[in-house]
C-alpha cells in the first residue's frame, strides 16, 4: 500500500492552526490535485469553507471528541476519503498520548508535527498550562510564534523550545505571516580559538548552542564547573559519566540538570553530586542518551571543586 503523509499541527486554539492549514493548503506545493483529509478536533476562530475547499480536492471531517481518536474511526475516514494526504488539527488542550500511542490507519505516516504559539499569550499560557505547552514542543518538529511584535521576547521563547526540544525549529512572524528575524543569542565566548573557558554566565547558552550546532564544536577543548550526574548502578563500565548544571529557563517550575555525556577513565571514582572542574576535547558521536548524534566529551582533566554559592544556570 502506498504511504499516505500525515502533516500534525498542535497549539491551543486560536494560535493560528487553521491559518496555517488554509495557506498551506493554497501554497503551491500543495495545491497539486491530490486529495487532502483535513481532520479538525476543535473550531476555532477562522472555519474552514467546505464548499471553497472541495475545488482544491479537499475534505473535512470534525472531530470533537477524543474518545474517538481511536484506530477504527480514522480507518473509516481513510475508506470514506481515500485521502493521498492528511492534516490533523489537534486539539490544543488534549494530551498527546491518544493520538501518539495509537496505531494509524495502514500507509499512514506523520512526517511533519508544527506546532502553532500566538507570541502575546504564551508567557500566560506557560504559566497556568505549562505541562500542556511543553508537551507540544517535545515531538515538533516547527514551532511558529506568530503575532511577534518589537518586544517580544524571541530569545527567551527560544530557549524555552530548545530546553525541550534541541531538534525543533523555531520561527518568528509578525501579522499576515511577515517573517521575523530569529535575533540569535550572540556567543559570549570567540569560537574561533580551540579553547574556550565557560563561565557559569555562559553555561546556559554554550549548551543549547553545542548541543543544536555540535559539528562547529568538534576538536575543541571546553573547560567549565559541573556537578557530576553519576548514580550507583546508571552507568556500565565505570568510564562514563554527565557533569553539568541545574539551569533555569524562567521560573522555578523549569528547573533542569543539563549536562553533556563524558567520558573518562576515572569517572567510576567521581561520587554522585559532586562539583568538578572538567577540561575537555569535544567529539561529535551517536550517543544513545542523545537519541542520535551530539557532542560527547572526551575528559583530560577532573579535579575536585568547591560548590558555587549560585548553584543555578541561566539561559538569558
Amino acid at each position: 500500500m502506498d504511504e499516505i503523509p500525515v502533516y500534525l499541527f498542535t497549539g491551543f486554539m486560536d494560535s493560528g492552526k487553521t491559518t496555517l492549514i488554509l495557506d498551506t493548503l493554497m501554497g503551491e506545493q500543495f495545491n497539486d490535485g491530490s486529495k487532502t483529509l483535513v481532520i479538525a478536533c476543535e473550531d476555532g476562530e477562522n472555519e474552514y469553507d467546505e464548499e471553497k475547499l472541495k475545488k482544491y480536492k479537499v475534505s473535512v471531517e470534525y472531530l470533537s471528541d477524543i474518545s474517538v481518536m481511536n484506530t477504527e474511526h480514522f480507518k473509516e475516514l481513510n475508506r470514506r476519503h481515500l485521502p493521498d494526504r492528511v492534516f490533523i488539527e489537534y486539539n490544543g488542550t488534549w494530551e498527546m498520548a491518544p493520538l501518539i500511542e495509537m496505531e494509524e490507519p495502514e500507509g499512514w505516516i506523520i512526517i511533519q508535527t508544527l506546532t502553532t504559539v500566538d507570541a502575546a499569550t504564551f508567557q500566560m499560557y506557560l504559566s497556568n498550562m505549562r505541562s500542556m505547552m511543553l508537551e507540544q514542543f517535545f515531538m515538533s518538529d516547527v514551532v511558529i510564534f506568530n503575532r511577534c511584535v518589537d518586544d517580544t521576547p524571541k530569545s527567551s521563547f527560544r530557549t524555552t523550545v530548545k530546553a525541550k526540544n534541541r531538534k525543533a525549529q523555531v520561527v518568528f512572524e509578525r501579522e499576515f505571516g511577515v517573517t521575523d528575524p530569529d535575533d540569535d543569542i550572540g556567543l559570549p565566548y570567540d569560537m574561533t580559538k580551540d579553547e574556550l573557558d565557560i563561565t557559569d554566565a555562559d553555561y546556559g547558552i554554550w549548551f543549547l548552542d553545542v548541543m543544536e550546532n555540535y559539528k562547529n564544536y568538534e576538536g575543541k577543548t571546553v573547560s567549565f564547573l559541573g556537578c557530576v550526574y553519576n548514580p550507583p548502578g546508571r552507568f556500565k563500565g565505570g568510564d562514563i559519566f554527565v557533569p553539568g548544571r541545574f539551569a533555569m529557563t524562567c521560573c522555578v517550575e523549569d528547573i533542569q540538570f543539563i549536562g553533556l555525556k563524558c567520558k573518562y577513565k576515572k569517572a567510576g571514582e567521581l561520587p554522585h553530586k559532586s562539583w568538578v572542574n572538567v577540561k575537555a576535547k569535544i567529539k561529535t558521536e551517536f550517543a544513545f542518551e542523545y537519541k542520535g548524534k551530539g557532542p560527547v566529551l572526551y575528559a583530560t582533566e577532573v579535579t575536585p571543586a568547591e560548590k558555587p554559592d549560585d548553584e543555578l544556570v541561566y539561559f538569558n
